[in-house]
């Protein structure tokens, strides 16, 4: 039986199942926001921008916030943020900067070095970088890291066509929510079985947990995997680079 003083946030799945909905710059920082020295940052260097630098960010920000609410400023890089600059020499049939036109919830805010805008629709979401002078109803140019460095072909207001909400979650979408349940609830101090009864029910568990069973091999994974997230694996989320060898002794293990 699950121990009670462990379930308080953890064991209820559909606390979780906003995480189906995340792009991978949200997920990166879901497993961040739970490292205990970043935690440990944000309560003692949260107005020194330089802290930030060490977790990839611009600046701290406060981990009890999820994705929902959250608005990390990550180093700039990311393939998922398309850049937008005032069209210098637009053709006639130039698209226009249309604030209001681009599809989903938006959210503006300023990342320490500029405006970035995010646009959160049903299954998507959408980020941008403003460039200084832009204005709405600008003709306006689009640039991807992540193509090369050249302007890109579709408008803000195009993206409404990947909003499609699913009918079932996708395998690797359950994956992210059952590793982060099964994150929390180690960091709570469960055990794995308690972590296989909070993901997988007590039928499961009475029925298949054995030292060599396949289920207890999958929670040792899960548990295993969200720890390396939560550690570094984060970086690759967000598209930072690796951190170098010793670097952050924080990380390191000790004797």
């Amino acid at each position: 039986m699950v121990n009670p003083h462990h379930i308080a946030h953890w064991y209820p799945t559909a606390a979780y199942l906003y995480i189906l909905c995340l792009d991978t710059l949200a997920l990166a920082w879901e497993y961040l926001r739970r490292h205990p020295d970043y935690r440990l940052d944000w309560l003692r260097h949260q107005r020194r921008p330089q802290a930030a630098l060490r977790w990839g960010l611009r600046l701290l920000e406060d981990p009890a916030l999820d994705a929902r609410d959250a608005h990390p400023a990550w180093l700039p890089g990311h393939d998922a943020v398309v850049q937008l600059h005032p069209d210098a020499d637009p053709p006639p049939d130039a698209a226009a900067f249309e604030f209001w036109h681009i599809p989903g919830h938006k959210q503006l805010l300023h990342d320490g070095k500029g405006l970035a805008l995010i646009a959160h629709s049903p299954g998507h979401c959408a980020r941008f970088a403003l460039a200084p002078g832009l204005e709405d109803g600008m003709a306006v140019a689009y640039a991807n890291r992540g193509s090369g460095g050249g302007v890109a072909a579709p408008a803000p207001a195009r993206s409404a066509t990947q909003a499609i909400a699913r009918p079932r979650p996708t395998p690797a979408a359950m994956l992210e929510l059952h590793t982060l349940q099964a994150l929390d609830a180690t960091l709570a101090g469960a055990s794995l079985r308690d972590v296989a009864e909070g993901l997988f029910g007590a039928d499961a568990v009475a029925a298949d947990w054995h030292a060599d069973g396949d289920l207890r091999a999958r929670v040792r994974r899960l548990v295993r995997r969200g720890n390396a997230l939560m550690r570094s694996g984060y970086r690759r989320l967000a598209q930072l680079p690796p951190l170098e060898k010793g670097r952050f002794d924080g990380d390191a293990k000790r004797p």
